[in-house]
């Protein structure tokens, strides 16, 4: 199913999202994210409840975020990764690809209205009982800038080299280690050699309405949240063929995945979200729905907008 987002509204959604980071903001976060991290877990989790600011941050995934599947070889050491209420479910990135139980590791570089940076995440995809949302729980991560999940808080920096670029010869290079675990992921793609092709509209449109927490960042308080975006986004993306991708290490998930991938995803351009600055669960369950919070979204932005400033003097 296409968007039926117009050319126009994509425009000012693109606006809306990038406007709402400020290069200043982050930089004053940063340290009060270092600051927050050395408190007692309760009390960094009494601030998210009461912060203040606005409840939406805009979420920027720079041009060539890569992506790699795997099967899972050990479905009980898989679910023991998710919180409870979630049961694994076959799954694949390509609309044409044959489902199986799988993992994703996502390599990007993003900007937000709270930090920006180069993260490498593992994800299991699962469905929601309750709901039957399909989900990605982000099961590990690691990052070159502040972090903060349910489970552990808020966190600085956690890798030792952090390299997420491109070549001129085409070609995506990931080299990600962490200072802190066994996590690291090298790997080198012909983007050129990737065709565009359609993507699973279950997996990539409602399962990025339900993110939830895994792993060692669960917390059984905490709930999925969703993202906010125009669906064309994900409506398709390079299918960079297996004999172009050069996985040279992966450690993420190495107790329950296979040693080598069965499909690769790149998007080679830059993809807008809105979503709530912590996790909080989300009402949008359906393309429809979705489609509407993004003209939601810009109603709001344009009658802010609009209001006159107050001066400084009231």
């Amino acid at each position: 199913m296409g968007s039926h987002i117009e050319e126009s509204e994509l425009r000012d959604f693109i606006a809306y999202t990038e406007n709402k980071v400020s290069p200043k903001a982050v930089a004053n976060l940063y340290g009060r994210a270092e600051m927050l991290a050395k408190m007692p877990m309760r009390v960094q989790r009494w601030i998210v409840a009461h912060a203040k600011g606005d409840e939406y941050m805009g979420f920027i995934v720079d041009p060539y975020c890569f992506f790699l599947a795997y099967e899972i070889t050990d479905a009980a050491v898989a679910s023991r990764m998710l919180p409870s209420g979630y049961q694994l479910v076959p799954t694949a990135m390509f609309a044409d690809e044959t489902p199986r139980y799988c993992a994703i590791v996502g390599a990007f570089n993003v900007r937000t209205s709270v930090f920006g940076g180069a993260r490498v995440e593992l994800y299991v995809i699962a469905e929601n009982v309750s709901t039957g949302m399909l989900t990605w729980v982000i099961c590990d991560y690691e990052s070159n800038t502040i972090n903060y999940d349910p489970g552990e808080g808020f966190s600085a920096a956690t890798t030792s080299q952090a390299v997420i670029t491109t070549s001129h010869r085409g070609d995506v290079i990931i080299d990600v280690r962490s200072k802190e675990r066994s996590n690291s992921l090298a790997v080198t793609a012909a983007v050129p050699a990737g065709t565009m092709q359609p993507l699973d509209q279950r997996l990539w449109v409602d399962g990025n309405l339900s993110v939830d927490y895994g792993g060692r960042l669960m917390h059984e308080g905490s709930e999925a949240f969703g993202l906010v975006f125009d669906p064309g986004e994900m409506a398709q993306a390079l299918r960079v063929p297996l004999d172009a991708v050069t996985v040279e290490l992966n450690t993420f998930g190495a107790d329950f995945m296979a040693n080598e991938p069965f499909e690769s995803a790149c998007f080679p351009y830059a993809q807008h979200f809105v979503t709530t600055s912590y996790p909080q669960s989300s009402p949008i369950h359906d393309q429809h729905a979705l489609e509407e919070a993004v003209r939601s979204h810009l109603a709001n932005g344009q009658s802010s907008a609009a209001k006159p400033r107050a001066s400084s003097a009231q």
